[in-house]
């Protein structure tokens, strides 16, 4: 679930790990709160990731310090420019990609439960949440990026990969900024059909 500025809530995907983690905050520029003030902040948060949609994240098995939690908000900054700069056609800068391969040394993985051949996470670092993150970002510039859009929302800049079929998606989500545009254009259409 996404917060508006407005206050209002609507759910959102953004299609990778590395775009989502983007809605916890950002530079300055990007315009969003900060949500991941403690570590205990970014453990919840990958609760309710799309990480949890693989197998269930328990708190007790993610460690993250807070040395750590500073690098993963390192990452999601220079991540929102790429992104950003990505998705508006433009090239990043050669220093900041090479950050992210920089991140990118550790990642988590599943494994098996025994017991009931279940997914599970494997005991989690704070590393290695960082180098998930980064791998995922590697995928989206590498395989993904003329995939990645920014919502076409005329007060909305978040950022998604386009998972349709024809690949014309222009809206974070039909239910919020795609309506909005389609009752601003029947309001036009309807003045400009006034006949007063």
């Amino acid at each position: 679930m996404v917060t508006g500025a407005d206050g209002q809530r609507w759910l959102f995907d953004p299609g990778s790990l590395c775009l989502e983690l983007l809605l916890t905050g950002g530079p300055a520029e990007s315009g969003r709160p900060e949500l991941l003030r403690t570590p205990a902040d970014l453990v919840g948060w990958l609760t309710e990731s799309r990480l949890a949609r693989t197998a269930e994240v328990h708190r007790r098995q993610v460690d993250v310090r807070p040395s750590e939690l500073r690098r993963i908000k390192e990452l999601r900054d220079i991540a929102w420019r790429v992104m950003t700069t990505l998705a508006r056609g433009g090239d990043p800068a050669p220093e900041q990609l090479e950050a992210i391969n920089d991140y990118a040394q550790d990642s988590i993985h599943p494994e098996l439960e025994p017991s009931t051949r279940t997914v599970r996470w494997a005991p989690m670092t704070g590393e290695q949440v960082l180098g998930t993150i980064a791998r995922d970002a590697i995928d989206v510039i590498g395989g993904s990026v003329s995939r990645l859009r920014e919502c076409a929302g005329e007060d909305c800049s978040l950022l998604f990969l386009d998972t349709s079929r024809p690949g014309n998606r222009r809206w974070c989500s039909m239910r919020r900024c795609g309506n909005r545009e389609k009752v601003r254009a029947f309001r036009s259409r309807t003045r400009n059909d006034d006949p007063r």
